[in-house]
């Protein structure tokens, strides 16, 4: 019988980690794949354990940044419109709240003639004024806030610099005093930071690639199905998280909750990211971009996970195009689960393949509602949101269980984490190994009759993050709350039989 589970999961895992679109949402689709300055990689809402009377909402972009990839290190597009979109009074469209953040680069002299963006003339220690010479690339934005039927409002206090890319110990020394002067604050009494930060998706995704030759068993023991501080396996340094020593760019919104509960105090919103480009872009004869004030769409991301698992790869750039609120267009593809299908005709299992209203319940409302899945698309209003209770309180850094609703102690106890995904996401949530467990049926009601093994790839934490913000098991203690990006002097990618130390 354990060799059937076994083999059971390693199939499970290889039809989920089967292409290297596999992560929150890196390079989860054909179009976006070719433009890292829009592909959304993870997007984030939780109630702040710094400030419990903030959320905060969280962007990344531009996937696995090789951080010594100059001269031109890695920068946000001043042609991207980055927006994140709030739903707060439950009617599943998230038009009630948007927050738009712009960006604008410039060259500053001496770049007419020196060939790095940024150079240690003298060492960069801030973002203006003096200590910035050497920033010679350098990213103003500007915060504005949509709420529907009033005029947009500019949220700045005055300039606001992005946080350049982490280069070296010479060129940007004490970073993350660097990065704290890059956390500026709003007129709503929120905070902003936009920059480069530590990529915070964990996996062992190496291994999975050389077929399937993970480092431990996929089937974890309770003890280690509950160790969210160390790496699972004998030795500890056997397992690798593949994306250790990589950077991504963050945009990272502090909100008072106040400013974001809707009508009557309502405390459970849901809310998702995107990007956009210009609709039409006109190169002049001196080389300028002249773009149109129209938008269009190229990428989205609510729930983890849902482009990649969920939509079919001819369907994924439309998806990705796609308004939330029009996700009834896709309801068939959530009822009918193409992946369990493949399971069942391979392996005989009875993993349930049609009328998965689980997974319409839990990723595309508040609460569960009427079948949709008998007729197709259905009138009502179903939109894949990250929502969040901001009521329940959050869950120090030090306390916080990487699966959530699903944690528990090394005797196989429940113990969950109500502060984790699905209610609003954390960086050191462990969307892979929870959703391995969703694609089984654990949220269908009444449970089917099939055993739940801890399924996971050993990885249980960001393995391998730098600086002194965060707990031991990397989750980061303040905003932005992301752990400081790796240098690209000194960076290090840690391999399988490496000690972490």
């Amino acid at each position: 019988m354990l060799t059937q589970i076994r083999t059971l999961t390693l199939a499970v895992l290889a039809l989920l980690m089967s292409a290297p679109v596999f992560a929150a949402s890196h390079r989860e689709a054909p179009l976006i794949a070719n433009d890292p300055a829009a592909d959304i990689t993870d997007f984030y809402i939780f109630r702040s354990w710094q400030d419990p009377d903030k959320a905060v909402l969280i962007m990344n972009v531009i996937p696995g940044q090789e951080p010594g990839s100059g001269p031109n290190y890695f920068n946000f597009a001043d042609d991207v419109l980055y927006e994140i979109h709030v739903d707060n009074n439950k009617n599943n469209v998230a038009a009630n709240i948007t927050y738009q953040i712009r960006f604008k680069t410039e060259i500053r002299q001496p770049g007419n003639f020196f060939p790095l963006a940024y150079v240690a003339i003298p060492p960069i220690t801030a973002l203006t004024g003096g200590g910035s010479e050497g920033l010679l690339v350098r990213q103003s934005y500007t915060v504005t806030e949509v709420r529907f039927g009033q005029q947009p409002k500019d949220l700045g206090t005055g300039p606001m610099y992005a946080v350049p890319s982490n280069v070296g110990n010479r060129t940007t020394p004490n970073y993350e005093q660097l990065a704290a002067k890059g956390v500026f604050p709003l007129k709503n009494g929120g905070r902003v930071f936009a920059g480069q930060r530590d990529e915070t998706f964990y996996i062992d995704l190496g291994g999975t690639f050389d077929t399937l030759n993970l480092h431990i068993s996929p089937i974890l023991s309770a003890a280690d199905d509950a160790n969210d501080a160390t790496i699972v396996g004998a030795p500890a340094s056997r397992v690798a998280d593949t994306f250790s020593g990589f950077n991504v760019n963050t945009i990272a919104l502090e909100i008072p909750i106040n400013d974001l509960m809707g009508p009557n105090g309502n405390k459970v919103i849901g809310a998702y990211a995107t990007t956009s480009r210009p609709k039409v872009t006109v190169i002049k004869k001196n080389g300028d971009r002249d773009n149109s004030s129209r938008f269009v769409q190229v990428a989205r991301m609510g729930n983890p996970l849902v482009n990649e698992l969920i939509i079919p790869t001819n369907m994924k750039d439309k998806w990705n195009a796609t308004d939330a609120e029009d996700e009834a267009d896709f309801v068939s593809f959530y009822c009918n689960s193409a992946l369990a299908t493949a399971l069942n005709a391979v392996f005989g299992t009875p993993f349930p393949t049609t009328n998965r209203e689980d997974l319409i319940n839990a990723l595309l409302r508040y609460s569960p509602g009427p079948p949709v899945c008998g007729g197709g698309k259905t009138n009502e209003t179903l939109s894949d949101l990250l929502r969040v209770d901001l009521s329940v309180p959050a869950t120090a850094a030090d306390s916080q269980r990487r699966l959530g609703p699903f944690a528990h102690d090394q005797s196989g106890n429940a113990t969950p984490d109500k502060a984790g995904w699905p209610n609003g996401r954390r960086p050191n949530d462990d969307v892979t190994d929870v959703a391995l467990r969703v694609v089984a049926g654990i949220l269908i009601n009444p449970p089917i009759a099939t055993p739940f093994p801890n399924l996971g790839d050993g990885v249980n934490f960001n393995i391998g993050s730098v600086g002194g913000n965060k707990t031991a098991n990397g989750i980061a203690t303040a905003f932005p709350f992301l752990p400081t990006p790796f240098d690209g002097r000194d960076r290090r990618h840690i391999d399988p039989g490496e000690s972490i130390n």
